[in-house]
């Protein structure tokens, strides 16, 4: 196979990562000719490289000591050094380039300024500091992907105070499960939002989720439909002072900046705790190094308040790039608005989902011709593995000259441990290289490296973006159990993936879902990378349910398009696709035409939970109602049985 996409020699001379080696070279002495040798430098010698990228971005004083402590869990960072990451995007204000471009699905754009974005930070900074929040305290956001959303983070962040949000998506009860563990002090909200051209009223969930926040103190309202919040302080009374100064707490390099949530399929979802100094590098890395973002830049990610990209996205600003926020559908009013947003803003880098590439695929979309792309030069692609077809669909609809970084990694480390980078081939199907620092390798069950073959994904060395901690797990006994229990000491991600010889990675999907047929593992990607393209296809499920009788019963679940029905010539096809495109011992023991595929809030596919109910499980233990995206899908799953269970 081909690359889809090489670097120009102007690609290779002009790139961020190119002068950083450049940097490395004159401080160390190093020569990093090409970007395996940097990453393999960068692995090496963890002191060496996370120091010189604290000072290749100029961050500040910091202690001389990089990395006290190498364990896993429990590296220690940076000890002594003292920052504020909200002190670092203002660092980038400007006066040439707005901070936020803010669409709208009415088809409009608003710009904010970075002076317009300081003012009201400080606005909102101050409400919370006379509310009694400071470091170590949690401010609450149930927002939809609104500017804001942003301020009130940097805002939260200044104070050295705890951010953690949900977007409006998400029902009170699935917020309390998150929110509720924090007891915030301050709730910042909007009274509705606007989706595929409803507005969607969010007064009633708000008094429900204020009711079980009795640590509240004040709530906060961005009044967008005309609803009514009693007892709430009006976004709009706090009123920004132009040039007013930010006043920052300095904390500790790991004094945590916000809690993100796992998926909470099994339970209550487990807060995880990043810390302000690890992610400061680690998404300056990701962002103006792998993604070569910088300040002439326009940045957009679709995405929520309620997914990791939403923070991942914030921090373009740490590269002095304008990010757009969105709440509205991608595919409204037509299955390319997405391209037209990245058009009419003059996006630079847009990220996206496969779905919604998929989506433009069988819509017939060419966005090339229908769109002005002029100003794009890269696509990212996160949430699942992207298909070789879906690639080269990119490439041969999008541009071929734009490189499409599909990334894979995780809310564990609020970033990617691989990815595109801007002087690496792009393989259809494949994710370029391991990211800088992340020293990743597949190991098989017994802890050896496997190349060229199916392994376990696992990091070997610390990253400084790893979890500071899980919420309310004061042994760590959690943390430990949720990465280091298989492997002692190496973290275990729970992927599948090939290293392939070229130093790209497959990934395969998630290896806890792996199916297991007559001692085969398979990946569940590969078969929905096969079936989900033709055309009658909106989506599939697989799973893999052993038997009381020790027998294996592998069914594929498929959700039709408009129209389409599950005939038996449907059947041979889908059958015959997977048999030619993957291989025979991937074609399923049975077909079977579902109403929806159930996700988590975030997109994941519940493969874990499905396996469990055929297997007879509870489906009160197997999956909590309040993390599925269509819960009542789990009662149509939970009426059928594998054969024999």
């Amino acid at each position: 196979m081909e690359p889809q996409w090489v670097p120009t020699e102007a690609d290779l001379a002009t790139a961020r990562v190119t002068d950083f080696a450049r940097f490395v070279e004159k401080r160390t002495g190093i020569s990093a000719p090409d970007y395996q040798t940097l990453w393999q430098w960068s692995v090496d010698d963890l002191p060496g490289f996370w120091g010189a990228l604290w000072d290749y971005f100029d961050l500040g004083e910091r202690g001389e000591q990089v990395l006290a402590s190498a364990d896993m869990p429990g590296a220690q960072w940076f000890p002594g050094t003292r920052l504020n990451y909200a002190e670092q995007v203002f660092r980038q204000e400007r006066a040439d380039r707005p901070a936020l471009r803010v669409v709208h699905e009415s088809g409009a754009i608003d710009e904010i300024s970075w002076a317009a974005l300081r003012a009201e930070t400080v606005a909102v900074a101050d409400a919370l500091r006379a509310l009694g929040v400071g470091p170590g305290d949690r401010v609450a956001g149930y927002l939809p992907n609104i500017p804001e959303a942003v301020v009130a983070f940097l805002a939260t962040a200044s104070l050295g105070a705890l951010w953690s949000a949900c977007g409006q998506d998400y029902s009170a009860q699935a917020a309390l499960d998150r929110l509720g563990q924090l007891e915030p002090k301050a709730l910042i909200t909007a009274d509705g939002y606007r989706f595929g051209g409803k507005t969607h009223d969010k007064t009633a969930d708000i008094a429900a989720l204020r009711a079980g926040l009795p640590s509240l103190r004040a709530t906060f309202v961005v009044r967008r439909l005309g609803g009514t919040v009693p007892d709430s302080i009006g976004w709009d009374s706090l009123t920004p002072v132009p040039d007013a100064e930010l006043v920052t707490e300095q904390v500790a390099f790991d004094h945590p900046l916000w809690v993100l949530y796992s998926s909470g399929t099994t339970g209550k979802p487990k807060g995880i705790v990043h810390g302000h100094g690890g992610v400061l590098l680690e998404h300056l890395k990701a962002v103006a190094l792998q993604t070569d973002i910088g300040a002439d830049d326009v940045f957009f990610w679709y995405t929520s308040p309620s997914w990791m990209m939403w923070n991942f996205q914030v921090s373009g600003l740490l590269a002095g790039a304008t990010i757009v926020t969105y709440e509205g559908s991608p595919a409204y009013p037509n299955p390319d608005s997405l391209w037209d947003i990245a058009s009419r803003t003059g996006t630079t880098v847009l990220g996206t989902s496969p779905g919604y590439v998929l989506a433009c695929a069988k819509a017939g979309a060419v966005p090339r011709t229908d769109h002005d792309l002029s100003a794009l030069r890269m696509v990212g692609i996160t949430g699942s593995s992207l298909p070789p077809s879906s690639s080269l669909w990119l490439r041969d609809n999008v541009g071929e000259h734009i490189p499409v970084a599909s990334i894979s990694g995780g809310t564990d480390v609020v970033s990617a441990f691989i990815g595109g980078v801007r002087t690496v081939p792009v393989w259809p199907g494949e994710l370029s290289a391991p990211y800088l620092g992340v020293a990743l390798d597949a190991w098989d069950e017994n802890g050896h490296p496997v190349h060229g073959e199916v392994g376990e994904l696992v990091i070997t060395e610390p990253m400084p973006s790893m979890p500071v901690s899980f919420w309310n797990d004061e042994d760590g006994a959690r943390y430990r159990d949720a990465y280091f229990e298989m492997y002692p000491g190496v973290w275990r991600h729970g992927d599948w993936i090939t290293r392939t010889g070229h130093g790209s990675i497959i990934v395969h999907g998630r290896s806890d879902s792996t199916l297991n047929r007559n001692g085969i593992r398979m990946g569940s990607a590969d078969i929905y990378q096969a079936v989900e393209r033709l055309p009658e296809i909106a989506e599939a499920l697989v799973i893999g349910a052993e038997q009381p009788d020790g027998g294996y019963w592998m069914p594929l679940f498929v959700t039709l398009a408009p129209g389409a029905e599950l005939t038996d010539d449907l059947k041979a096809r889908i059958n015959a696709t997977i048999r030619t495109e993957v291989s025979p011992r991937h074609v399923p023991d049975e077909i079977i035409a579902a109403p929806g595929i159930p996700h988590t809030r975030t997109g994941k596919k519940l493969e874990v939970p499905i396996k469990k109910l055929f297997q007879g499980a509870d489906p009160a233990r197997v999956v909590a109602r309040t993390a599925v995206d269509n819960p009542e899908l789990l009662d149509w799953y939970g009426a059928l049985r594998a054969p024999g269970s």
